[in-house]
């Protein structure tokens, strides 16, 4: 089973997704998700001109192997675009292996831990009454899980809320869009916005929200403890990931549950905040946190420290990442709830997949492999097109978290 063929496939049907496609000796194939939102092409050339070389005759069993070897063998280790490229590597080798053992994926995790995965959806709405109207489709839907976002008043955009219904990509073409922000309006708004929810559909459905690294760690202490009465099921990324330390001081004011981690992406990132327990939810992907091999390592440390997953779900993940996640989330033990923003129906098309929603839960399927596919011919259809995503600015012009 050695690798004869190695491909990195780019296409965009409503966004850009970048496509690894691994060949072995005996027809086997297997994909992996190497998009890394706004820097795609830095992930292709580190892809075709490092790796490719690397990888053709390789036997493509030895999974960990070929890991540490990508890992180490760079010396400049660790980083989004290097990991983003061996998770793709990784994720395509595990859907080979399935296939060479006509069983799913997970099933070489361990076997499923649950029935299905509980996953969460995005209402977003310009005021309060738009969001409420978001958070009961949803809820109609059959998700018990909603995460709420709105246009906060003064302010002429913000993050979170779409340009259409169940869609929601805030990556654009052309320079980065710049958007104004004010964190003492925010600020202000947001506790207001969740009692609204709560008195609209009382305490059983679990709410979350997203700072999107915005607050200092007193901010979103202030914030936590607004939101108390609101019993989030979480409050997302409340500092900047590298503002570590504050997650203590966020800790010592209030019990709203802490998830953070989409943006790490190595188990070095999130050792510290896991083993002090200053979050309850890591939200490392397989796609930017090294692929399945290296993403059980994290959730694995977790488990000992009562830390349970949320993996980052969002559109710039493809089908291919989505599928790897949902083998994941339904393997580990301390699985807690995984993001999940669909895709248009361009997107589906080129990447058919097997994995399936129903009453407010996913399950990635039984087909072998991770269960994705890439119609290679659809995809030429749609080219590269650069995107950035927005640059924030407080109203006095200074930059600011996005």
């Amino acid at each position: 089973m050695r690798i004869v063929d190695a491909r990195v496939i780019v296409c965009s049907p409503g966004r850009n997704f970048v496509t690894l496609k691994l060949v072995t000796e005996d027809g086997l194939y297997g994909l992996g998700d190497a998009t890394l939102n706004g820097r795609e092409l830095a992930v292709v050339s580190y892809l075709q001109d490092h790796v490719v070389p690397l990888l053709i005759g390789r036997d493509a069993r030895r999974i960990e192997d070929t890991w540490q070897y990508l890992y180490k063998g760079a010396y400049w280790r660790g980083g989004p675009v290097g990991m983003t490229a061996i998770a793709s590597v990784d994720m395509a080798l595990w859907d080979i292996l399935g296939k060479a053992a006509n069983v799913p994926v997970y099933r070489l995790l361990g076997g499923a831990s649950r029935e299905a995965v509980m996953v969460y959806g995005h209402a977003n709405g310009k005021d309060v009454e738009e969001t409420v109207a978001a958070t009961a489709h949803y809820l109609e839907l059959g998700y018990k899980a909603v995460r709420a976002q709105c246009g906060i008043p003064g302010l002429a955009s913000t993050y979170g809320v779409g340009r259409g219904g169940m869609f929601y990509e805030p990556a654009e073409p052309g320079l980065p869009p710049e958007n104004v922000w004010s964190t003492e309006k925010y600020l202000s708004f947001v506790p207001s916005l969740f009692a609204r929810l709560r008195e609209e559909f009382g305490p059983e459905p679990h709410l979350l929200h997203d700072v999107h690294h915005r607050l200092t760690p007193i901010e979103a202490a202030r914030l936590g403890k607004a939101l108390e009465p609101c019993h989030l099921f979480w409050m997302e990324d409340p500092v900047p990931a590298e503002v570590q330390d504050g997650f203590r001081l966020i800790r010592h004011h209030t019990t709203t549950p802490i998830a953070v981690g989409e943006v790490f992406s190595s188990i070095f990132d999130c050792r510290h905040l896991i083993q002090e327990q200053l979050i309850d939810y890591i939200r490392s992907t397989v796609v930017h946190a090294g692929g399945l091999t290296h993403l059980r390592k994290i959730a694995h440390l977790a488990e000992m420290y009562r830390v349970r997953t949320g993996c980052h779900g969002a559109t710039d993940l493809s089908p291919v990442c989505m599928a790897a996640a949902l083998h994941f989330d339904l393997s580990v033990h301390n699985f807690g709830i995984q993001e999940y923003m669909r895709h248009t129906d361009e997107t589906d098309q080129v990447f058919p997949h097997a994995y399936s929603f129903e009453d407010g839960y996913m399950h990635p399927g039984d087909a072998p492999g991770l269960g994705v596919d890439i119609d290679e011919a659809l995809a030429a259809q749609y080219p590269y097109a650069r995107a950035y995503l927005p640059v924030n600015r407080r109203e006095d012009g200074t930059a600011h978290d996005w």
